[in-house]
């Protein structure tokens, strides 16, 4: 016992760490709001890039213009980018009405939703970039055994442009990826030997 009477805890006592939850589920959800802006903002400016882009070369009198829809793999960079930015538009809309309201019920279904939506577009983002590495290269550095030349020489403007919209995307998808990784915590979270037992509802 203490002199002012006040014995210390024995042990068995269960003591309240609310406080710390509510902080760290604050800073999760400010993590993820930044990042769905981030995937938001550089999807836009990605599939602007690459859609816009465009070169006209004269060659032997023949007027030849470069465009993303001349390469499939950029076709599918930008449509997946494009995807990515309104879906996360639509999942800041809710980050956004969460923090204001405090906290939104957060149900199991709509949190498998979530995190169905997150890994779909994970793996969509991650296979674009993926695709078009892989064409960028060959037009950098053409294909001597397929007799593929290297475009980039020709169409250097068009190449840089591009390269561009590619870093984009890549920041895109690795943003999804950590966004995939939050969204899987707050479900299997749901699950835990804790639940119920004053844990706060988040999302």
């Amino acid at each position: 016992m203490s002199y002012l009477g006040v014995g210390i805890s024995p042990g068995n006592v269960p003591v309240s760490h609310s406080i710390n939850v509510k902080v760290v589920d604050r800073r999760v959800r400010v993590a993820e709001l930044v990042l769905r802006c981030v995937i938001c903002g550089l999807g836009v400016l990605a599939a602007v890039l690459v859609g816009t882009d465009s070169q006209v070369r004269e060659i032997f009198s023949i007027r030849k213009k470069a465009k993303y829809t001349d390469m499939k793999a950029l076709v599918f960079l930008v449509i997946a980018n494009g995807t990515a930015a309104a879906y996360s538009l639509m999942q800041v809309l809710r980050c956004v009405v969460s923090m204001i309201r405090g906290h939104v019920l957060f149900s199991k279904p709509l949190a498998w939703a979530i995190f169905s939506g997150d890994q779909v577009m994970a793996y969509v983002t991650v296979a674009a970039v993926a695709a078009t590495a892989q064409s960028a290269v060959i037009s950098k550095l053409g294909q001597p055994e397929l007799q593929w030349m290297k475009i980039c020489n020709m169409y250097g403007k068009y190449c840089n442009q591009i390269g561009e919209g590619i870093a984009s995307a890549l920041l895109v998808s690795l943003s999804m990826v950590a966004i995939s990784c939050m969204s899987a915590f707050s479900l299997f979270r749901l699950y835990g030997g804790n639940k119920g037992k004053g844990s706060p509802r988040w999302w």
